[in-house]
């Protein structure tokens, strides 16, 4: 008897270990701008592996320095100011961080087309990893501008991460509590800085391309196809819906970029930052990927991508907002409500199991 051949990808998959492995990464980010003024960027972080993020929280005055190729030290700053984000590994490294100017800073995967800058001796003091550069825009930059004028003064060099053993492709989306937003990316060994109107993020190929793929789907619509009168027969849709009828559905960089922009976009209206919040996880909630549902090859190994944890800034009132793989539950992080001249970097453990509440008793 032959198996179905999917059936046998799922077995031969499910009996892959992954743990250890290096991760792929199919992260969605989107901006939701309700009428209060406030600015909301939303994202997922995927991964194959647990990279064991907690909160973090680093204060102003805290004194940082670069990782060069060649294990010397980079760059040296001292933070101006305080932030709160997602780390990784226990490390003081932002994966998605905002400060206490408003600044956002999301760090998003960018296989096969990030290249860094050559690192020379006589760059050693601007130097930093490509996974610090989050870090160094929080800790010294108020907006957008200023983030960009700091990403070009420094040189960001092929550093390995330990944790990974390899030099992490990445790219970044920046935004501010005035609404700008632009996306930063090495690419041929150069800083490409690219403008972000519509404020969505995902992985690779280069923003540029996204920006364009977009016109192959000018004709979706989110209100529903008239019927259709042919040859005497009237065609109508079987229902609601049907002026996105085409829009990709599957879990690759380009459809989650041309999904992103039509889902938030297209939702209607809210008056409130809260409501801008609770709408960006409804949003994202269409990004979600269980385990087992996104599965390749990564370095000859196989792996599956799977949503780690879920995020939402409030540039304008400076909350930071998550969930988990584990826990639903979205809890929050008030940046004016902490000690942002505390001594240390603190951490905050994301690492609960949701609680199933039992209402039987409450039925009348």
């Amino acid at each position: 008897m032959h198996r179905p051949r999917f059936a046998i990808i799922v077995l031969v998959a499910a009996a892959a270990i992954v743990a250890g492995l290096p991760p792929v990464s199919a992260c969605t980010g989107i901006t939701i701008r309700p009428r209060d003024g406030s600015v909301i960027f939303a994202r997922t972080l995927e991964f194959a592996v647990d990279i064991k993020s907690s909160v973090i929280l680093v204060p102003r005055g805290r004194e940082f320095v670069g990782s060069t190729p060649d294990g010397k030290p980079g760059c040296r700053w001292k933070t101006r100011y305080g932030s709160v984000g997602m780390n990784a590994f226990g490390l003081p490294l932002f994966a998605d961080g905002l400060n206490e100017k408003g600044l956002h800073v999301g760090v998003f995967y960018f296989p096969g087309y990030a290249q860094y800058q050559a690192i020379t001796e006589l760059d050693r003091d601007r130097a930093l990893a490509p996974q610090e550069l989050a870090g160094r825009l929080l800790g010294t930059c108020a907006n957008v501008g200023e983030a960009v004028q700091a990403a070009r003064g420094v040189r960001v060099g092929d550093v390995v991460f330990k944790e990974f053993g390899f030099v992490p492709p990445l790219h970044f989306i920046v935004n501010d509590a005035v609404g700008k937003s632009v996306v930063l990316e090495h690419v041929g060994g150069e800083l490409q800085v690219h403008r972000n109107p519509l404020g969505v993020m995902s992985n690779s190929p280069t923003f540029d391309w996204h920006m364009t793929n977009l016109s192959n789907y000018v004709n979706l619509t989110v209100s529903n196809v008239p019927r259709l009168e042919e040859a005497g027969a009237g065609l109508k849709a079987f229902g609601q819906g049907s002026g996105l009828l085409g829009l990709p559905g599957d879990f690759t960089p380009p459809s989650r970029f041309v999904r992103a922009v039509a889902f938030s976009k297209s939702a209607l209206p809210v008056a409130t930052a809260r409501e801008g919040v609770l709408q960006a996880f409804h949003i994202l909630n269409q990004f979600d990927i269980p385990k087992g549902a996104a599965r390749g090859l990564e370095h000859g190994k196989p792996l599956a991508d799977y949503t780690l944890w879920t995020s939402a800034a409030d540039l304008k009132d400076l909350r930071y907002y998550f969930r988990t793989y584990d826990d639903s539950r979205i809890r929050m992080v008030d940046l004016k409500a902490v000690d942002l001249d505390a001594g240390g970097v603190k951490t905050i453990s994301i690492g609960d199991e949701e609680p199933i509440d039992d209402v039987s008793a409450t039925a009348r």
